[in-house]
């Protein structure tokens, strides 16, 4: 690394791709639009980076994605953090003064980086602030995470509202769908989930379309995979595929409108959306039927109605969890013995698992767990389609939770007040 010493450096920590979507980039962009940062600005005198930690639920892509959105002078693979922390010199010269902004992964990791950069600190907390003592400031989500502070700690707090709620303002219909009734389908993006989540809903859209001929399909490409790994789980290459009686998946040619679809064994068409990200086309679907995960938020920021599915009928490979469940039940040899063990008694304990739901404690959004199969879930979906009454209801709840836009421009106008007077 070659690049010059900044007067300052704001240093964004991240874990995964939902964080990466949905936090890291509105931020960087709206610190982009307020401040002459590197590398947009190349004779400005801060520059704009980007750490990523260790996480279970990362990829290894975050990386490539991060690079890709050109917003960043510096970015530091999750395999470099602890070379980092032991000698920050090896990645170029970090300037003295500088900001670190805690948006995804373990709390503790911006404690440390703060620490060992000699860095200002603010950490934005969706539920809890677990290190209060060692922030300069905390930017809560909600009352929620502010009222569980200490009162000691109550005035470096400022409620800046849900990151998620400005994505509805930004998101553009620029290109809109052709008429119909669209469903996104959202598999996930890791590989636990892609085994299982391709060939399920690519089963379930041939069901839903047999049930309602004018239904129609698109599938967000998340930045973190490729339309070939769509592939190859949604075809014979994938062991699980064979339980599923949607055929071997292929790209269609490419259409008059340049738009590229995928087309099933039995011939459904599903469109492929390969911006990112993808909130244009999402905001435009009727229903989306989705894993678990940030893509939950994702669509409940957009106020696009859902059925979130969680499949139990292969635990042998549902190992995506979080926190110290998904490391155990990544263990060597042990794996698939505990990975089963563990999905099971965090299926039969489970709370909610939507982020709406988990956000209003009650049930917005359908959960369906368990061993579910495409059949029932494409008659769910075709009945919530048939009345467009219910979808409307469940956009109204999902408006209600997302709170107002201007949290992005909050949080920045935070790390402008941490950063050093020029």
């Amino acid at each position: 690394m070659t690049r010059q010493p900044a007067a300052a450096a704001i240093v964004l920590v991240c874990n995964g791709p939902g964080e990466l979507t949905t936090w890291v980039r509105p931020l960087a962009d709206q610190l982009h639009r307020q401040l002459p940062l590197r590398p947009l600005a190349a004779d400005a005198s801060n520059s704009l980076n980007l750490v990523l930690v260790p996480c279970p639920n990362a990829t290894g892509a975050e990386p490539q994605v991060a690079k890709r959105l050109g917003l960043f002078d510096a970015i530091i693979p999750a395999r470099r953090f602890w070379a980092l922390l032991w000698n920050p010199r090896r990645f170029g010269p970090w300037p003295a003064r500088g900001v670190v902004v805690f948006l995804g992964g373990d709390q503790f990791w911006t404690v440390l980086l703060s620490a060992r950069l000699g860095y200002r600190h603010l950490t934005y907390a969706e539920w809890v602030v677990r290190w209060p003592r060692w922030n300069d400031r905390i930017a809560a989500m909600g009352p929620e995470a502010a009222g569980r502070l200490s009162p000691r700690w109550r005035g470096r707090c400022t409620v800046v509202g849900d990151l998620m709620a400005d994505l509805s303002a930004t998101a553009q219909a620029e290109d809109p769908l052709p008429p119909g009734d669209w469903v996104a389908l959202l598999p996930g993006s890791k590989r636990a989930k892609l085994r299982v989540g391709m060939p399920f809903l690519l089963e379930t859209a041939d069901r839903l379309a047999a049930l309602r001929p004018g239904c129609r399909f698109l599938l967000p490409v998340a930045p973190t995979s490729s339309v070939a790994e769509l592939l190859r789980y949604g075809g014979p290459a994938n062991p699980l595929q064979a339980h599923y009686g949607s055929g071997v998946p292929h790209l269609a040619a490419v259409g008059a409108d340049g738009r590229h679809w995928i087309e099933t064994g039995a011939g459904t068409r599903i469109l492929l959306v390969e911006q990112h990200p993808a909130h244009g086309p999402l905001s435009q679907c009727a229903l989306a039927l989705t894993t678990v995960g940030a893509n939950t938020a994702e669509l409940g920021a957009l106020a696009v109605p859902m059925i979130v599915l969680v499949p139990t009928q292969h635990l042998h490979v549902m190992q995506a969890w979080d926190g110290w469940l998904g490391l155990v039940a990544r263990l060597p040899l042990l794996r698939w013995l505990i990975g089963v063990a563990l999905t099971a008694w965090r299926m039969r304990q489970r709370g909610f698992l939507a982020w709406p739901n988990i956000s209003a404690g009650r049930s917005v959004v359908p959960e369906r767990v368990g061993a579910i199969w495409p059949e029932q879930i494409a008659a769910e979906a075709a009945d919530w389609l048939a009345h467009p009454e219910r979808l409307a209801g469940q956009r109204d709840d999902l408006r209600s939770l997302r709170g107002r836009p201007g949290a992005v421009a909050a949080l920045a106008a935070m790390v402008r007040e941490l950063l050093p007077a020029d």
